[in-house]
């Protein structure tokens, strides 16, 4: 019975990969981010509320006229699933349009 399940398991794994791959994901790269590295549901909540806080974060630090943002990629880095990698997922969020200014300030910190 369990090597029944086991084996069906394996195969609903199987028929993901091969549908991520025929449907056009390029509208949802950080969804197909999320499904590749096989993120739980908590660990996307967890994600969300990271970048929630990061962007409330880059809001305040703003406000105070700053304009250097690499502690703050820092210290998102730190937090970020270990699943996840940055350059990656910063990229995929701007291209699904997520946490755009908080993205695109990231991006600029990584360039450069």
């Amino acid at each position: 019975m369990m090597d029944e399940l086991l084996k069906r398991i394996e195969r609903l794994e199987y028929y993901q990969q091969l549908l991520l791959e025929i449907v056009n994901t390029d509208n949802y790269p950080f969804t197909k981010l999320i499904i590749q590295k096989k993120l739980e549901p908590e660990e996307v909540l967890e994600f969300q509320r990271l970048c929630e806080y990061m962007n409330n974060k880059l809001q305040e630090q703003k406000a105070e006229g700053l304009l250097y943002f690499y502690p703050l990629l820092k210290e998102f880095s730190d937090k970020l699933n270990r699943k996840l990698e940055i350059r990656e997922t910063v990229e995929s969020c701007l291209q699904q349009f997520l946490y755009v200014e908080l993205m695109t300030e990231f991006k600029k910190c990584l360039l450069g």
